[in-house]
């Protein structure tokens, strides 16, 4: 049995506008209808794989388990993180959630899309499997570049280490290995240990602490804050797994994409004669080796005449950048975060524990949103000091208090909030419920709220 960890954090600024801090890249349907995340845990799900570890932000908690049950995976096991930037953190703690036993063959894997047959990718891990289970150290191989050497076979010339020797500086001959490695791992668990505690011994301690210290609710592990901030910070790829000696190299059996920007993007996806990419409401003329992309089925792109550009809208913000200038993505982000730019960083979508909801026009003493509220949904009780609202049910049934009075309001129907009213909504139904709320008042910001009970323990 195969126990996968998935490394579900970090922002990837680099995909913005389809991506941003508030809804990062693992989480975004960036090829497809699925997230990468989603790809990955049905990649790691079926026959031979324990349920996975996913570590991620205690901010993305909801939408984790949530983009999880709409795959159908409802067994995994989510690890949440006070602070990120910890990526050696991450892998350690997860592994120490895995049950002790010294026959556990571990598979960390960052947040990467396979764009091959899922079959072909599992049986690239049972084929590594069995080799970690006689003490082999597997490292796996990006479809995107070709490797140095075409065999489909491990390669045989890069010899595993022992038991007990993985964790040694890395040689001469493991330098000269493909540059076109994943970060991705397959190994025993206690070798992953003893690999942590040769190249980052002050690790083991605060990381055991922070687990045994965590809070459990149902399938989610809250790390330990206080001993969590004690955990020296490590990068896994660069400090823990490149000092693994003598791992072998196998490719995953098809095409792999960490999707670290929209160059990576342009790689996996379909292409014309031109090299030209064309994805949603977009249509490229006379256009050479560029990708055009409209998240918004509402919003037509089209582009003529452009060579090597990069076109992404989505509905408050556009992207026209040269390929070859996409690395200055995130600096250029900071400028327009400097400016107060509410598009640098936030979604135009706030994905909340109970569903989410999008403002679709904001102006002076007024806002219209659309609010979704998932089935069993319920918004904390609260009032709100500068706005009255009114909602009007455009689909499913809400269930509404306003002071002491407890309503179901079917679909056409509205209700009413007066300014300072203690009120809540809940999706009592199976189905999800949508609504449109009319704000008015003279502050209608997110912090004008009141919060007297939440059952998601925001209070």
């Amino acid at each position: 049995m195969v126990h996968p960890i998935i490394l579900c954090g970090g922002t990837g600024d680099s995909l913005w506008p389809s991506a941003r801090e508030t809804f990062p890249k693992q989480f975004a349907p960036i090829l497809g209808d699925q997230s990468p995340y989603q790809n990955m845990l049905g990649l790691f799900s079926g026959d031979g794989f324990d349920a996975p570890v996913v570590t991620t932000d205690q901010e993305f908690r909801f939408l984790a388990e949530d983009q999880a049950g709409e795959v159908g995976v409802w067994d995994a096991r989510f690890a949440l993180e006070p602070a990120g930037g910890n990526s050696a953190a991450s892998v350690l703690a997860a592994a120490l959630m895995i049950e002790d036993d010294p026959d556990a063959v571990v598979l960390v894997s960052p947040m990467v899309h396979f764009a091959g047959d899922p079959e072909d990718f599992q049986a690239a891990i049972r084929k590594a499997e069995a080799r970690a289970r006689k003490g082999a150290v597997v490292r796996f191989l990006d479809g995107i570049v070709e490797p140095k050497v075409s065999s489909t076979e491990i390669l045989e010339e890069m010899v595993a280490a022992p038991r007990g020797l993985a964790a040694t500086p890395l040689t001469e001959s493991d330098r000269d290995a493909p540059q076109n490695m994943l970060g991705m791992i397959l190994m025993r668990r206690a070798d992953l240990l003893a690999a942590f505690e040769a190249q980052a011994p002050g690790m083991l301690k605060p990381c055991r602490k922070a687990v045994e210290n965590g809070t459990t609710d149902g399938n989610t592990l809250t790390y330990a804050t206080t001993d969590y901030a004690q955990i020296p910070k490590r990068d896994f790829k660069s400090e823990i797994l490149a000092g693994i000696r003598g791992a072998l190299a196998m490719p995953l059996g098809g095409p792999c994409n960490d999707l670290e920007d929209w160059a990576s993007v342009w790689r996996v996806t379909d292409r014309d004669h031109d090299g030209v990419s064309e994805y949603g409401g977009a249509l490229a003329v006379d256009c050479r080796n560029s990708m055009l992309r409209s998240d918004e089925s509402a919003t037509q792109i089209l582009g003529v005449g452009l060579d090597n550009i990069v076109a992404v809208v989505a509905r408050d913000a556009v992207l026209v950048a040269d390929r070859d200038h996409l690395a200055k993505i995130p600096g250029a982000l900071d400028r327009l975060a400097a400016r107060k730019t509410t598009q640098a960083r936030e979604y135009p979508r706030y994905h909340r524990p109970w569903g989410w909801y999008e403002s679709l026009i904001a102006r002076d003493r007024f806002q219209v949103k659309r609010i979704m509220v998932k089935p069993g949904g319920v918004l904390s009780l609260q009032s709100h000091v500068h706005r009255s609202e009114h909602w009007i049910v455009v689909g499913g049934t809400a269930e509404v208090t306003v002071n002491k009075d407890v309503t179901l309001v079917p679909e056409n129907g509205s209700v009413y909030i007066p300014l300072g009213a203690t009120h809540r909504m809940a999706n009592p139904g199976k189905v999800p419920m949508y609504l449109i709320e009319v704000q008015t008042g003279t502050y209608l910001g997110e912090d004008d709220i009141v919060r007297y009970e939440d059952i998601y323990n925001r209070c």
